[in-house]
């Protein structure tokens, strides 16, 4: 079916030449093709205000300049910030983890895998000094060969779910439950930890000020493209709710 944009079709030339800049999405095709519709629609509203003509990115620069108001944020919302997410200004931190993946896979139906994650897990929790051996035996990391160390860790190291329970764990401690990631389920253990270093407000607050304000305009951006997508006459392609690559 014909994706037609306010009376605009989109040829598939375009899509071809949009494609190869969003490889890197799930689902590439979906994502050049939802691009090339919300530039449309963008382009027919600055039309439609009789903005300068120049090129696209130009055209859309000034249109979204001109007509979304994006709010600064104050000092006040700066320091909240920083009092609320202390982890995401603390230097050195770091955790070393002893981990046992069962890796999801196709082959192995997921809850006999569960079953057998689950029991291991009671099994360490009631024999902790068996971590090492057992890691070698059943994990499905490159890790077992040394009974699941993944060695010292770091923010940013690894995925944000894996992340956000192992930097809030205590030194020694097995997580009493199954850690499920887009990997597998993880049996995980913290073994060391160095808190690190808290940065001073007055260090970090440019840096929090200016991610403040891009969230701001994204989130801006974000709704009056939803509005123009609201007014707009589309046919052959579903933009509400849909991710906006523009905006990004």
């Amino acid at each position: 079916m014909a994706i037609v944009i306010n009376g605009y079709e989109i040829e598939d030339s375009e899509v071809e030449r949009e494609l190869p800049q969003h490889q890197d999405a799930s689902n590439p095709l979906q994502r050049a093709v939802t691009t090339l519709a919300l530039r449309r629609i963008l382009l027919d509203e600055a039309t439609r205000l009789g903005l300068p003509t120049g090129s696209d990115e130009a055209v859309i620069e000034v249109l979204l300049t001109a007509e979304v108001n994006i709010p600064t944020p104050d000092e006040a919302s700066c320091r909240r910030h920083y009092e609320q997410h202390p982890q995401h200004f603390t230097v050195g931190e770091l955790v070393e983890v002893d981990h046992i993946l069962f890796q999801v896979t196709p082959r192995v139906p997921l809850e006999a895998l569960r079953v057998l994650a689950e029991q291991t897990l009671q099994d360490l929790l009631a024999a902790p000094d068996t971590f090492v051996d057992v890691a070698r035996a059943v994990s499905n990391c490159p890790s077992a060969e040394v009974g699941g160390n993944l060695g010292q860790l770091s923010r940013g190291d690894t995925v944000p779910e894996f992340e956000r329970m192992v930097f809030a764990m205590n030194p020694g401690e097995i997580l009493p439950r199954l850690l499920e990631t887009r990997f597998g389920l993880h049996i995980v253990r913290v073994a060391r930890r160095l808190d690190g270093r808290l940065l001073p407000y007055e260090q970090v607050a440019d840096s929090i000020a200016h991610a403040l304000q891009t969230a701001s305009r994204d989130a801006a951006w974000r709704q009056y493209l939803q509005l123009l997508v609201g007014r707009a006459r589309i046919e052959g392609i579903e933009l509400e709710g849909a991710d906006n690559p523009l905006v990004q």
